[in-house]
């Protein structure tokens, strides 16, 4: 059983370009009227998915700092001499 094109993790215009660039103006309008669809309920998850990435990983400043602690380390780091 194949997926849905809607359900397919990373989809883009490939995904769904047989539909959209369908000789049939029937068909192609379902796949663009099923995107328009799907497209409130992706907006309505990207503030949650923010929200749970700031308290996971904190905000940017504190992901700037983090990186640039590691980068500095990164650069200090000597190998003990053997």
């Amino acid at each position: 059983m194949t997926q849905a094109p809607h359900r397919t993790p990373g989809a883009n215009y490939q995904t769904f370009k047989k539909g959209i660039e369908h000789p049939d103006p029937a068909i192609c309008a379902n796949v663009i009227v099923g995107l328009i669809k799907v497209t409130p309920y992706l907006l309505d998850r990207q503030p949650r998915r923010l929200e749970r990435d700031f308290l996971n990983e904190g905000g940017l400043r504190e992901r700037m700092t983090r990186a640039r602690l590691a980068h500095r380390a990164k650069q200090n780091y000597q190998p003990p001499n053997p």
